[in-house]
């Protein structure tokens, strides 16, 4: 890799803020950064910038980012990219949802933003967005006793909430959004009663998979955010519609106003901002279908969302609340892993990389962080079948809904638990960005020899092996007679010599 390929890290001879915190949110309607500094596990606000990119509008037939669209949003990220200045790599996160969760040339994309950025970009699933949103909007709110239903209209997708102070209780996302249904709904621009109900329709066919467990939770306040309902609020009240929350009757006003409108370019009403306009009508028909099929009398809308969430889980990861912590025990206990075993693993694993780090170029504290994770969750595919466990597990790590992770970081985990054993899948690292192909060897031999070192199963962690490393050359050396007194490791290794030679590495061990 070249130096301007490598994951960022940050630098010792340069100095950084470490009080402050960005988040940059690429949604499909809009990207967000928001700058704020941390003061005794709060924050205070110090940028906010937001752009109509539109990039769900961009997605042509096949599914691709158009060139056009892409140039939006790359032209907005140079604009973003001067307030990153200052701020330390692992206080900075850049998330993409709904379009490009959905755009099959996304990873092009990516490689084009990381470039202007000089940080890496991560694709959040739909539920983990859900999550970042109920944190923003519970930080932004009084705590009411009882349990509060939060919805975000964004351009690609709605996220649902239930929660009960800072900790949801059921998250969902659904594909429905103000730039979708306005491409679906009114592809041509005009406006007319039967597309509008066609929305509100779609909307509630969408909202049926969530009708009965959402409303089995029951919630006493209902909270909107993001940018549809926020726009939905200031109407109402600039119209004298309504005082204060979005109530049904106000809603049902608004509706009738969008429609004596003809089409989408004329639509003008006060306290609606003009860049919002063209999507208005659709976001207004979901929320309408929200209200009715939720059986929801009046919502009030919250600034927290998304960008808010990010900064507040930021915070988290710096103390004892980081919740990919408490996701990878969720994991390892519902899959049954053997705990004793998997932490054996992970010390020796931890030791081995310590060791390297510095001559295979993995100080980038990350990368041992995701060495950590896969040694924890290595055995989790064997509550499914012990045939192929290795493969199980990472099934279920690349297609399970793990909150904290994003899309990639649950690739990489995967990626390293597939190759823990058994012959060294290649194919499946040339499926990763080419930055992190190097580094994921790497970590998949460290692994692989840590569980070689543990077969044994021993009610300590192997620590006793020393190993250096030269690019493809790998030696291991051990304390005097220690291969007599473990025989079966020292033909586990063998086995091992011939898996990494199949790949051009040479493993040595004395």
């Amino acid at each position: 890799m070249s130096d301007t390929d490598k994951p960022a890290t940050a630098s010792s001879d340069t100095s950084y803020d470490n009080d402050l915190l960005a988040a940059i949110d690429l949604g499909s309607n809009s990207f967000h950064l928001m700058v704020a500094r941390s003061v005794q596990e709060e924050i205070r606000t110090l940028e906010r910038l937001g752009e109509k990119v539109q990039l769900a509008a961009g997605l042509d037939q096949e599914n691709n980012l158009t060139e056009e669209a892409q140039q939006r949003a790359l032209s907005c990220l140079k604009r973003f990219a001067p307030f990153l200045t200052g701020i330390h790599p692992d206080n900075i996160r850049i998330v993409g949802t709904n379009a490009l969760r959905a755009a099959r040339n996304t990873p092009c994309f990516l490689n084009r933003a990381q470039k202007v950025l000089g940080h890496p970009l991560e694709i959040i699933s739909g539920r983990e967005e859900a999550r970042l949103i109920y944190m923003g909007a519970a930080h932004s709110l009084a705590t009411p006793q009882g349990r509060r239903l939060v919805a975000d209209i964004g351009g690609g997708s709605t996220e649902f909430i239930i929660g009960e102070g800072f900790e949801p209780k059921a998250l969902e996302s659904l594909h429905m959004g103000c730039v979708a249904y306005s491409k679906r709904f009114f592809p041509d621009g005009q406006i007319t009663t039967k597309r509008y109900q066609q929305a509100v329709l779609a909307a509630k066919n969408e909202l049926l998979n969530i009708v009965k467990p959402f409303k089995k939770l029951s919630w006493q306040q209902t909270v909107g955010t993001s940018g549809t309902i926020k726009a939905c609020a200031a109407v109402l009240q600039q119209n004298g519609w309504s005082e204060g929350p979005i109530t049904r009757e106000a809603l049902t006003k608004l509706s009738r106003a969008l429609l004596k409108f003809k089409d989408l370019d004329s639509v003008q009403l006060t306290g609606l901002r003009s860049d919002r306009a063209r999507v208005f009508p659709a976001g207004i028909a979901i929320l309408q279908a929200i209200f009715e099929l939720l059986d929801i009398q009046e919502m009030t809308f919250t600034d927290g969302a998304l960008r808010e969430g990010i900064l507040f889980d930021l915070l988290g990861r710096f103390s004892d609340h980081d919740i990919r912590e408490k996701t990878v025990t969720a994991l390892s206990e519902r899959y049954h892993s053997d705990l004793s075993q998997a932490d054996a693993v992970t010390k020796t694993a931890l030791h081995l990389f310590d060791q390297v780090k510095n001559n295979w170029k993995l100080q980038h504290d990350e990368l041992r962080q995701v060495l950590r994770w896969a040694a924890q969750l290595h055995e989790i595919g064997l509550g499914i079948s012990h045939s192929q466990f290795h493969k199980h597990g990472a099934y279920l790590l690349h297609h399970s809904d793990l909150p904290g992770f994003s899309h990639q970081h649950q690739s990489m985990l995967a990626v390293l638990v597939r190759s823990h054993r058994r012959k060294f899948p290649m194919a499946e690292f040339r499926s990763q960005p080419d930055i992190l192909v190097q580094p994921l060897i790497c970590l998949a031999i460290l692994l692989r020899l840590a569980v070689h070192l543990n077969h044994s199963r021993p009610d300590e962690a192997n620590l006793s092996a020393d190993v250096k490393v030269d690019g493809k050359q790998i030696w291991l050396s051990f304390p005097n007679g220690w291969f007599e007194s473990n025989p079966l490791t020292l033909a586990d290794l063998e086995t091992e010599q011939a898996y990494l030679q199949a790949y051009g590495y040479k493993l040595t061990f004395e």
